[in-house]
């Protein structure tokens, strides 16, 4: 969606600065996915500061990315330590540096210790090395991905997106078997993976448990049950993306945990600072040079950053902490839905929520009403708000973004 700043004068009137930067991104650059007419200058705690001064209350957390939100004073003391390091950043698979084994070392301790990481750029990335590791094993054959998934804009990953037609038309495609995404024990379609495998023989099984980009849609259990019974049961390696959903933001370090499977491939991205794939030691290549990547494992300053996060998660107890406002926040979003007929659904994991509204045109307009309010949420879906604050919110300030979210309803409403 674009936010419609010409019919704001009230607000973009103390905003000259801002627009002035959008006006010129928008000439020099392809504008691709903007939501605001917002320029970042700064960040403390869970508030972002535009060019102008304006400060934000973030429900966004740079779409998960910013798990302890900004200007942290443990991450702030990592980013000016690495600020005198010349070689901040090496080609990361032809040199070896110590950041690449710390945050190894720390990622597999809270995933999978029998496994093994593959670092890289980006989680599009992430998905396009746990896709080749599969194809490895298993051959050039069909992946099965869900309807409504989101894994990446580059061409392997985007196979096996299916969100919006924009993001795929004329752009070609590996071959791929779509099921829907359950998100109740008892849709028909329930048990159609058993139907796919024992009929074709296929790569992998790619999924999100939480779709975020397709509209915060949580998966059945028995769904997840059914796919990895029959990764299981035809030897089908089974990747998890846990790229936006993995570091804590469900409540657990990793959303399969509230299922109770362990995937054959994990992807990582976002909240870790770079690109992670961790997989069972059985998909290594034989060969060296299958994986490879310029920068994977040295951009160091952000291996440093992911490092010290999963440090500050562990000490400060911080998914539990995520338990306790997700179900806060959740409550209170269903209080708002039942005193608004605007609202359609509420639902999520933890500190990832997703508001549905009964039309596009309402989501918009809330999205828009929410910004002029200085509360920043995300589009997700066809008409679904996408709620990702930071793990470190207080309840001080759910409730004002709360506050602020009841205000724009009611004012819509009349």
């Amino acid at each position: 969606m674009t936010y419609n700043y010409k019919n704001r004068h009230s607000h973009i009137n103390i905003r000259k600065k801002s627009l002035s930067i959008v006006k010129k991104i928008n000439k020099l650059a392809y504008n691709s996915t903007f939501v605001y007419p917002l320029v970042i200058k700064d960040g403390q705690g869970c508030y972002l500061e535009d060019i102008d001064g304006e400060q934000y209350l973030d429900f966004t957390s740079n779409i998960a990315s910013c798990p302890l939100g900004y200007n942290h004073p443990e991450l702030k003391k990592i980013i000016k330590k690495y600020g005198d390091v010349g070689a901040h950043k090496i080609a990361g698979q032809d040199f070896y540096c110590e950041e690449h084994c710390q945050l190894a070392e720390k990622l597999l301790s809270i995933s999978n210790s029998n496994s093994k990481v593959f670092f890289i750029n980006s989680g599009a990335e992430a998905v396009e090395n746990a896709i080749k590791l599969a194809y490895r094993r298993k051959g050039p054959l069909p992946g099965i991905a869900c309807i409504n998934a989101f894994h990446g804009r580059t061409l392997g990953a985007l196979a096996f997106t299916f969100s919006k037609d924009v993001q795929k038309i004329n752009f070609p495609e590996l071959p791929v078997k779509r099921i829907k995404f359950c998100i109740s024990d008892n849709e028909p379609e329930i048990d159609l993976i058993n139907d796919i495998a024992s009929e074709y023989k296929v790569s992998f099984i790619i999924l999100e448990l939480v779709q975020g980009e397709g509209g915060v849609n949580v998966a059945s259990k028995k769904f997840v049950n059914n796919l990895n019974n029959t990764s299981i049961k035809y030897d089908i390696p089974l990747i998890i993306d846990e790229i936006q959903t993995g570091l804590g933001r469900t409540g657990r370090w990793w959303t399969y945990q509230h299922y109770g499977i362990k995937p054959s491939i994990l992807t990582i991205a976002k909240a870790l600072q770079v690109g992670a794939v961790v997989f069972d030691k059985k998909f290594e290549p034989s060969k060296p040079g299958v994986l490879s990547s310029t920068w994977g494992g040295g951009s160091r300053i952000d291996m440093a950053i992911g490092i010290k996060t999963i440090d500050i998660i562990n000490k400060e107890k911080i998914l539990e902490k995520v338990n306790k406002s997700g179900n806060f926040l959740k409550k209170r979003l269903n209080e708002l839905k039942n005193s608004s007929d605007l609202i359609m659904d509420v639902r999520g994991l933890g500190l990832m929520l997703g508001v549905e509204f009964h039309k596009k045109v309402i989501r918009n307009k809330v999205i828009n009403r929410l910004f002029t309010n200085k509360l920043l949420v995300l589009p997700a879906g066809v008409k679904t708000i996408r709620i990702l604050p930071p793990l470190v919110i207080t309840d001080e300030e759910m409730s004002k973004g709360l506050d602020i979210f009841e205000k724009v309803l009611k004012e819509i409403n009349n």
